[in-house]
């Protein structure tokens, strides 16, 4: 049977890591310029979805959804101030803790409950979680796509119909 969470995982890394390799590409200063936008730079997108995704895995690892956001909020200011190298090596690590965690854990259907300070108290699956941070990733790549665009500059592609091809 396929896995799905861990291939829409693997594609994750995969948008991240074309997103990363498009922006090195680019003059260095669009990375930290400021623009009015849904995130004021493009570094601050790319940040942001690194921190969400520690903050799942620490739940995923059994951290409370209250203490998982404390624990990443605290690095926020931290991870922001990196260079666009020094992140990608934390998402490779970061990578590698989420392929740890799926070669652990193969039931995805495994629940745990999510005491959401937002939203409340559910049951939720692991495969759930694993597909709320691809989501979410999904959603910023396209933040930093209109982000780019606006300050002149293509961006890349990175939806999952191209994944599928990438990877053959």
């Amino acid at each position: 049977m396929t896995n799905y969470p861990g291939t829409m995982y693997d594609f994750h890394v995969w948008a991240n890591q074309t997103m990363i390799n498009r922006l090195k590409e680019l003059p260095r200063e669009l990375y930290t310029q400021e623009i009015q936008s849904v995130f004021p730079t493009v570094a601050k997108a790319l940040s942001h979805i690194y921190i969400v995704d520690c903050t799942w895995l620490n739940i995923l690892n059994g951290a409370s959804m209250n203490d998982a956001m404390a624990a990443t909020r605290a690095r926020e200011a931290q991870v922001e101030a990196l260079s666009l190298e020094e992140l990608e090596a934390l998402y490779q690590e970061l990578s590698e803790g989420y392929r740890s965690f799926l070669r652990e854990h193969p039931d995805l259907e495994q629940t745990l409950v999510l005491d959401n300070p937002y939203a409340g108290i559910r049951d939720t699956s692991y495969g759930e979680i694993i597909l709320q941070v691809v989501n979410h990733g999904t959603y910023h790549r396209g933040n930093m796509t209109a982000m780019l665009r606006q300050m002149g500059h293509p961006s890349t592609m990175t939806e999952y119909a191209l994944y599928w091809y990438a990877k053959a």
